[in-house]
């Protein structure tokens, strides 16, 4: 199953990529909301190869995934892998510049079934397709919006917020 969504951030590309690579920043974010993050000590703390086993909560359960960084090219885009027990799947961000001060960020998820038990549940996904996409676009706007509150405020990327 594949889900695409976009956002336009009025920020340079520059701020906005250096922004998603603040790591530290989104783990702290992500703790907030109930995702234990942990940094396996045979990946590097950056750059491609930057790995993350996270657990999230869903339905009750607790789902561990591998989150690993495999390419990045400055200022376009970021491409990570996931792996869980039931589901693979890819993430990647594109980042195009829309004018000196504005990014259009661009996602799109990739997800794969491993069990019968995870087709089953991306098939009552592509159910209800359109409303997973609003959620997603929905999402994406608030990531933007904070982006460009982030860019107003002159926060520097890499330091806590």
């Amino acid at each position: 199953m594949k889900l695409t969504g976009k956002t336009d951030i009025e920020a340079p590309i520059s701020f906005v990529y250096a922004t998603l690579n603040d790591h530290a920043n989104w783990e702290a974010e992500a703790r907030l909301r109930g995702i234990e993050f942990e940094r396996p000590a045979d990946m590097p703390l950056t750059g491609p190869g930057a790995g993350w086993r996270i657990k999230l909560p869903y339905c009750g359960k607790i789902r561990p995934v591998l989150v690993r960084l495999d390419t990045m090219t400055k200022d376009k885009r970021l491409h990570f892998t996931l792996e869980g027990t039931s589901l693979d799947g890819a993430l990647g961000v594109e980042l195009s510049a829309l004018s000196p001060k504005r990014t259009r960020l661009r996602l799109i998820l990739e997800i794969k079934p491993k069990t019968l038990t995870a087709r089953l549940f991306l098939n009552t996904l592509r159910l209800a397709k359109g409303r997973v996409t609003a959620r997603l676009e929905q999402r994406l706007a608030q990531v933007g919006a904070r982006l460009q509150q982030m860019s107003r405020s002159g926060i520097v990327p890499g330091t806590r917020t």
